[in-house]
């Protein structure tokens, strides 16, 4: 199908751009990489009457570390996130995340923004959000706001982001010395939605006792998901056999996976608990080097 007739625009400043959303009310849509966007409206499940580009906007596509938090703005590219010499470092799991997402084509132009703001938890993204502690920058005409990442996702494809609003960066705290993360899901084939997904964040002490987890699950609920009760199992705990089952077999309860095309309930819940157990083991292989 083809999408209707809309207004394009292509504002040169931030300002410029929530004034044309603010203009234009809920006929308006933000487009970055477009690859959730421009699919939804060629099959008119979206059929916004202005389209506002913010890909000339400057200042979004940055990546930088600043006391103690590193800044993404909403515009990086999955390509960036990819090559990242920063994030290398502090976060090896956007290499695991990334390589995941489609192909070069679309990894050249999806932003991480986008990702997000399209609240969809069958993404890559929201559950490596979850897992790191992140928070979300919205902008709008008075100025900024910072959401944590648990209260951005409020609904199926809802968010924190409301009528004349952009969101404009993610901030990340460094994580301390002893920690790991990473990040794997099942697929049918390359591109495809997640079978189901699991983002992890660890922290191991000298003591060999866990004192801060993050886990954070693809596609196994109409939200994206923290898996709570898994991260409570491990917190105050030695990384044991009974304590990394226990967390697996907290996240497999948790979860509300639908069955579908890409399997069972059963299945789906199972696959959970294998990737929560594998992504610790992959997080303090890395804390160990």
């Amino acid at each position: 199908m083809i999408a209707q007739s809309f207004q394009y625009e292509s504002p040169g400043t931030l300002a410029e751009a929530i004034a044309l959303l603010n203009e234009h009310g809920d006929e308006a849509k933000v487009l970055s990489g477009g690859h959730s966007l421009i699919p939804m409206m060629k099959l008119r499940f979206a059929s916004p009457g202005y389209l506002i580009d913010i890909n000339n906007i400057p200042g979004l596509s940055d990546i930088k570390e600043e006391a103690g938090v590193v800044r993404i703005g909403a515009l990086v590219r999955e390509s960036q996130l990819e090559h990242s010499d920063l994030l290398a470092k502090h976060f090896p799991i956007f290499k695991d995340v990334t390589k995941l997402i489609a192909d070069p084509q679309v990894r050249n132009m999806g932003t991480l923004g986008g990702n997000l703001a399209h609240g969809d938890a069958a993404n890559d993204h929201p559950a490596v959000m979850i897992a790191l502690g992140a928070s979300v920058v919205i902008t709008n005409a008075e100025g900024e706001r910072e959401v944590p990442i648990d209260e951005f996702f409020y609904g199926f494809y809802m968010t924190a982001i409301q009528q004349g609003e952009i969101l404009t960066e993610i901030r990340i705290p460094v994580p301390a010395s002893g920690t790991g993360n990473a990040y794997h899901k099942l697929e049918r084939k390359v591109g495809d939605y997640a079978t189901a997904g699991v983002a992890v964040q660890i922290t191991v002490g000298e003591d060999g006792i866990v004192t801060s987890a993050g886990i954070g699950l693809t596609n196994l609920n109409p939200v994206p998901l923290r898996a709570s009760r898994s991260e409570e199992a491990l917190i105050g705990k030695p990384l044991s056999d009974e304590t990394i089952a226990l967390a697996a077999q907290f996240a497999s309860e948790d979860c509300s996976p639908n069955s579908d095309l890409r399997g069972s309930e059963e299945y789906k819940r199972h696959l959970t608990s294998v990737l929560v157990k594998r992504m610790i083991a992959k997080a303090v292989e890395r804390i160990n080097g």
